[in-house]
């Protein structure tokens, strides 16, 4: 029970300490340390070093070299170097102009991050915050406003979108075993309902603003910078292809490889594109430099295997699952817990799917409905979760915090979830 008091404890100072300023990453790192005291009498000693280890550079248990963190760590520094850099060119100001001379109702502010997060990465939301951040201030948006439209619209593909991480290990032969399209069909709902959310708030923000009485001239030379951001997308297609026609599976032993050539493809495009002088385009690389995002990767990683050290997260499970509810609640809420827990979809249903599947025979369900509950509910936790790599990013860059969009993100899980599950009820039985 102590390690279970321990992660409530190290969420509530991780949380606090955010809500303060301090440095994501090493706030992380401080909330893994309470977890440790807490669990010590539960577990032993060798475990921590251990599991340090393996969230940084190397696992024990299999005796391999991983270097996810590393990995994660120059991916995301690279995708705030092109962000920034995007940004003091003026490719974003031009991107603007054209997409608003499209979109010219306030859709930018959904267009963009939708757009953006066509590209699978951990912190992805990276790159629509600096649009979203001008944008929003036509529209007189708060900074807690223009980050819930980000991170929401980013995640508007995720559950029909094919190449996740997520959507592969939940449809793998060791867990659901089941067609990538009867899953993508069975969560469409969810997709169309997370459309609906984000255009409902961003409605609602934008109301007071009058239309304009004339409608723009159609501006497309800004699109081009459309392309610095899809060059990552564009080359994780052409590896996808290539592989699958070669045979190599498990792509995503590759994917953050691939994704950090794309970017550094994406920051020499900008270059060309924008046309600038090389000295002051490498000025703006040096200034755009920030190793936050590093720490941040750390802090998660660390408190990560520290939470698995701990194993507060099966007591969690254990606990629920003796509780007198309805199966498909169980079904729901687990691995909506795990998501907020992990900040991270795919861990969550990698840890809660074995926990509920004993539940699957009492739920009424056939499995396609069965995993696409997991799914969407794991998806709404690491949605909402205050270490949720696009929460961490887009809050730093917008200068404000997760906790604040909390009064919007609440509402807007809740009507997802009771939209999918009425469905999944009705038609996957």
């Amino acid at each position: 029970m102590l390690n279970l008091i321990g992660i409530i404890v190290a969420f509530i100072v991780v949380i606090y300490l955010i809500r303060k300023k301090y440095n994501f990453g090493l706030s992380l790192i401080f909330g893994s340390f309470i977890v440790v005291i807490f669990t010590l009498p539960e577990i032993d000693l060798i475990k921590i070093p251990i599991a340090f280890g393996k969230a940084l550079i190397y696992d024990y248990d299999n005796q391999v070299f991983d270097f996810q963190t590393i990995e994660l760590a120059i991916l995301l520094t690279l995708i705030f170097i092109l962000a920034k850099s995007m940004q003091e060119t003026g490719a974003i100001k031009k991107m603007i102009k054209s997409l608003r001379s499209i979109f010219y109702k306030g859709g930018t502010l959904g267009i963009i991050p939708a757009v953006y997060g066509l590209m699978p990465v951990p912190g992805g939301a990276l790159f629509s915050a600096p649009l979203i951040d001008k944008e929003g201030e036509k529209y007189k948006l708060n900074q807690s406003q223009k980050n819930f439209l980000n991170v929401w619209f980013r995640h508007i593909w995720f559950p029909i979108f094919p190449v996740s991480s997520a959507m592969m290990l939940i449809i793998s032969s060791d867990f659901a075993n089941i067609d990538i399209y009867e899953l993508i069909v069975a969560n469409f709902p969810a997709f169309i309902t997370f459309i609906i959310i984000g255009l409902t708030f961003l409605k609602f923000y934008i109301k007071k603003i009058p239309s304009p009485t004339t409608t723009p001239k159609k501006e497309y030379s800004g699109l081009i910078y459309l392309l610095p951001p899809i060059i990552p997308i564009i080359i994780y297609i052409i590896f996808f292809s290539t592989f699958t026609v070669i045979g190599i599976e498990n792509l995503k032993d590759f994917q953050r490889g691939i994704f950090i050539v794309g970017v550094v493809f994406s920051i020499f495009s900008l270059y060309f594109l924008v046309k600038i002088d090389w000295k002051k385009y490498y000025e703006i690389i040096k200034r755009s430099l920030s190793l936050n995002l590093a720490y941040a990767i750390i802090g998660i990683m660390v408190f990560r295997q520290m939470i698995e050290v701990s194993e507060a997260n099966e007591l969690i499970a254990t606990m629920i699952g003796g509780l007198p509810f309805h199966p498909i609640f169980i079904v729901i809420i687990v691995p909506l817990i795990m998501g907020l827990i992990t900040g991270y979809n795919f861990g969550a249903i990698a840890l809660s799917y074995f926990l509920i599947e004993p539940f699957f025979e009492y739920t009424g369900l056939n499995i396609v409905g069965f995993a696409s509950l997991i799914f969407i509910s794991s998806l709404v936790g690491y949605l909402i979760s205050p270490i949720h790599l696009c929460n961490v990013v887009s809050s730093d860059y917008l200068k404000t915090d997760t906790t604040r969009m909390y009064k919007m993100y609440v509402p807007a899980v809740i009507w997802l979830l009771i939209v999918q599950t009425s469905i999944i009820v009705l038609f996957y039985r």
